[in-house]
């Protein structure tokens, strides 16, 4: 390839990682597509991006081609990394085990060498330091000075993204704390295991998506979305929701309005993942062959969502103790959800129920509730007893 070909192409490269990481918001896959296009565009032989976390004054990266650590961290100041943390200074290093800022300890573990390393700084708008890239081993000789430059404009493009990215998880994580707060008002009411049950109803809808092939987006929908199926029942009186014997009819009738109830709560919300949610709580009680409530409604009439969710609260309530029941064995549980195919529940659900069963079942022996679904909130609930 000629010299101006080459300068083509990158430039090309360059236009093709401004438009890729633009429209990423979600911050692993964000990296995980920075780390590879760094690499493509300055053929080095790994690349990782390092995130500065001001809390622990550390830098952390769970991107890191080649690895089998799920995260790595790197004191602020220390190492090479470190190092263009605090100088805000770039580093090419032609043979890193002559530069006594390099810590051999990754490669002692991993079996790999370490020669050639570019570091430059992740600054945002403001020249504040945000977290720092790492090219390493370049294919071809050494990175030079047409790399370093390339690195760090492409170090100025990524740091926008990358904080509109932290920004969109932010805001994400303040909308899930409230959902899940949400949940726990009705839960709470009728059962002393919230934080278990919420986590079960979460995950386990959330792998039957995952079973019937759904994409990541919708699995994470109704991931989410799924604890607010019964927030209507906070619209029930005590006497008929933690009645320990069987409900007359009368009472029976009044219990099916939670799902109105919820509805009403829930319905006209902007949040898209808030609408969702009401078609849950207004239709996990209905059946695949119309003979729910409450409105009847049959097949896919029924909105998908709530028929997955159909599934995981019904084996998720009869494999918990309640004041009505003691729990049952979760093959029982299973044996009735197959016995319900294509009468309570959809087919194409209980297929794919069947397929993450022993999924299922390892999340139902995890019965640690500060495990759950939003990380932080069920610590804290577990620290007062909740």
């Amino acid at each position: 390839m000629t010299r101006p070909e080459e300068l083509e192409k990158r430039l090309n490269l360059l236009v093709k990682f401004g438009g890729l990481i633009s429209v990423e918001t979600n911050i692993t896959r964000l990296l995980e597509v920075i780390a590879g296009q760094v690499q493509t565009i300055l053929n080095g032989d790994r690349c990782s991006v390092f995130i500065l976390d001001r809390q622990t004054n550390e830098l952390w990266s769970k991107v890191a081609q080649g690895m089998q650590q799920t995260e790595i961290r790197v004191p602020f100041g220390k190492g090479i990394v470190g190092n263009v943390a605090s100088s805000g200074q770039f580093i090419n290093i032609k043979d890193a085990y002559q530069d006594i800022r390099f810590n051999r300890d990754l490669d002692m573990m991993t079996g790999y060498q370490t020669r050639s390393i570019l570091a430059v700084p992740l600054k945002n708008v403001a020249g504040k330091i945000i977290g720092v890239f790492e090219a390493i081993n370049k294919r071809d000789g050494f990175f030079d000075a047409e790399d370093e430059g390339i690195l760090q404009l492409m170090g100025s493009l990524a740091a926008a993204a990358i904080e509109n990215a932290q920004l969109y998880e932010s805001l994400s994580k303040s909308q899930l704390e409230t959902i899940y707060r949400l949940a726990i008002t009705a839960e709470y009411r009728d059962q002393q295991d919230t934080a278990i049950h919420l986590r079960h109803i979460s995950e386990y809808s959330a792998l039957i998506a995952h079973g019937m092939g759904l994409p990541e987006r919708e699995i994470e929908n109704v991931r989410y979305a799924s604890p607010l199926h019964d927030i209507g029942k906070v619209g029930i009186a005590d006497a008929i929701l933690l009645k320990p014997g069987k409900l007359t009819p009368e009472e029976f009738e009044e219990m099916k309005k939670h799902t109105l109830y919820g509805a009403k709560i829930l319905c006209n919300a902007e949040s898209s993942l808030l609408q969702i949610a009401c078609k849950v709580a207004a239709s996990h009680h209905e059946k695949f062959n119309g003979t729910g409530y409450p409105a009847k409604l049959k097949g896919e009439h029924i909105p998908v969502y709530a028929r997955i969710v159909s599934v995981a609260d019904v084996f998720d309530a009869l494999c918990m103790p309640r004041v009505y029941k003691p729990k049952w064995d979760p093959e029982k549980a299973r044996e009735y959800i197959l016995a319900e195919n294509d009468k309570a529940f959809d087919p194409a659900i209980v297929n794919a129920f069947e397929k993450v069963y022993d999924d299922i079942l390892k999340i139902y022996s995890a019965t640690d509730g500060r495990t759950t679904i939003i990380p932080g909130i069920t610590r804290e609930l577990h620290r007062h007893n909740f």
